[in-house]
């Protein structure tokens, strides 16, 4: 499966909905911008899509109504660390209250991969985040333990993105 993903200005995603009026299409916003998702199987992707692999999936992404987006720069060689890293994930935010779905993709044509988490409302993942499963899943952040203390993993920093449907 794969994750298609569109951004730009809000007027541009609302002719991308009129287009599709009978496609399962995700619109998300934050301001004037906004993002449009599709899960499909493998294809090419439509004009001005980023194509992500699934890599690991929990959820319906159709459920979450605040979506955050953790954009994460990998260097090519330290793709299958990061990647391990997600597969032996704990998966605790599944059991949080309010979660809707989780997407761990890989970029098919950059070097940004991205942790899609979907959530009920903002609250339920500020709670997440101040929950002891989420200082859990990120103990070993900024220890020698920790992947972000690896050489040559991260070519640059990562950045969180937020949006509503």
């Amino acid at each position: 499966m794969e994750l298609y993903k569109w951004t730009g200005p809000r007027d541009q995603g609302i002719s991308i909905l009129a287009s599709s009026p009978n496609s399962r299409l995700i619109y998300l916003v934050d301001g004037e911008e906004s993002t449009v998702l599709f899960e499909a199987e493998a294809g090419t992707a439509p004009q001005g899509f980023e194509a992500f692999q699934i890599l690991n999936a929990v959820g319906d992404i159709n459920d979450g109504f605040y979506a955050v987006f953790n954009n994460i720069p990998v260097s090519e060689e330290g793709r299958e660390l990061f990647e391990e890293r997600f597969q032996n994930r704990a998966g605790k935010v599944e059991e949080e209250p309010g979660f809707a779905a989780i997407r761990v993709l890989r970029p098919l044509n950059s070097d940004t991969y991205i942790i899609l988490t979907l959530w009920k409302d903002e609250e339920s993942f500020t709670n997440w985040q101040q929950s002891q499963a989420y200082s859990h899943a990120h103990a070993k952040r900024g220890t020698s333990d920790g992947i972000d203390k690896r050489p040559n993993v991260f070519p640059r920093p990562s950045f969180v993105k937020t949006y509503t449907r």
